[in-house]
């Protein structure tokens, strides 16, 4: 694609640290292009890599047009990388998809079939998940069940970030720029005419997997709260519920006291209940403390990401309105 070429399709690519697949992901996303109907970019979005990725990405998109590369100043997270991306794609329809090739390029050309056939939003729906323990199958499994029944909008099962969306789409998306990021539960919130392709997941290509338990479950923690008010109600059915249990423990005990039943004096019980409650109290603090902390954590009004550097642009005033845009709608 010459620089001139204003491209049909954007692929946008979040990296961190994976100098691993670079070399098999860059041969692959260059049959993709070559297999496109029109032309086409590559956006690299790294997210504060600290191996060789920035290297190899940069010398790409200074040696093929088709390629550009984004260096956020430090790690914002996969969600926030995300949007960066889309945030200076300037084509018709965006592709998001993972680097480490459990995303296979090869399904985008099925994506943009459906796109052509006038779907706005295409999203890979995974019917395996290869090269992953039982532990963290069944865990996917348990939080998309969790959030189907939970979440106020419906959100499709083992259905990840591997998408395409319209121009159209992306116009909405980009005025939506809460800090905690769910961006499938964003897409699915905005509704618009949406489909599925499916496909089997395959291990990572190399590499080591950037999402260990600790961020699934940070990332399970934001789908859930950004989506649904349940916390918040099984907070006040609980403290119901305890409360109810107490006057009904007091209660017994007043029964017991005037038919004289033996009642053993200490402080046991007193103990137990007065944990009970304060244990109950805390968590429900803790709970109305996220949705607290959310919304402290969007009216300091901060932008979502820095970016360090840029490489492969027409020119830098592209890349500056981008972050004008981006720092306006924060």
């Amino acid at each position: 694609m010459s620089k001139q070429s204003r491209p049909i399709y954007s692929l946008v690519v979040p990296i961190y640290n994976e100098e691993a697949v670079l070399p098999l992901l860059l041969h692959r996303l260059d049959r993709l292009l070559e297999a496109l109907d029109g032309p086409a970019e590559v956006i690299f979005v790294d997210d504060g890599s600290r191996d060789c990725s920035p290297i190899v990405l940069a010398a790409r998109a200074r040696d093929n047009p088709s390629y550009r590369y984004i260096r956020l100043s430090r790690n914002f997270g996969h969600q926030v990388a995300i949007t960066a991306g889309m945030d200076r794609a300037s084509g018709d329809a965006v592709i998001v998809m993972d680097a480490d090739l459990q995303d296979p390029p090869e399904l985008v050309l099925e994506m943009v079939a459906k796109w052509r056939e006038g779907y706005e939003i295409v999203y890979a729906q995974r019917l395996s998940r290869e090269g992953e323990g039982r532990f963290k199958k069944a865990t996917a499994d348990l939080f998309y069940r969790l959030l189907d029944r939970l979440a106020s909008v419906e959100i499709p099962r083992n259905v990840g970030d591997f998408r395409l969306i319209d121009r159209k789409v992306l116009a909405a998306f980009s005025t939506m720029r809460e800090k905690d990021r769910f961006v499938r539960g964003m897409f699915a919130w905005m509704g618009f005419k949406q489909t599925a392709v499916t496909f089997h997941r395959q291990p990572r290509a190399a590499g080591e997997t950037k999402y260990p338990l600790r961020k699934m479950l940070r990332l399970a923690a934001n789908g859930i709260v950004s989506f649904s008010d349940a916390p918040l109600r099984l907070a006040l059915w609980v403290g119901m519920a305890v409360s109810a249990l107490a006057m009904l423990y007091a209660a017994c005990v007043v029964v017991m006291w005037f038919t004289q039943a033996h009642l053993v004096p200490g402080w046991s019980s007193t103990v137990v209940i007065t944990a009970l409650l304060s244990g109950i109290n805390m968590m429900m603090t803790g709970i109305m403390g996220l949705y607290v902390g959310r919304i402290h954590n969007e009216v300091k009004g901060r932008p979502l990401y820095l970016v360090d550097q840029r490489v492969g642009f027409e020119d830098g005033a592209e890349a500056m309105a981008a972050d004008r845009r981006a720092r306006s709608a924060s």
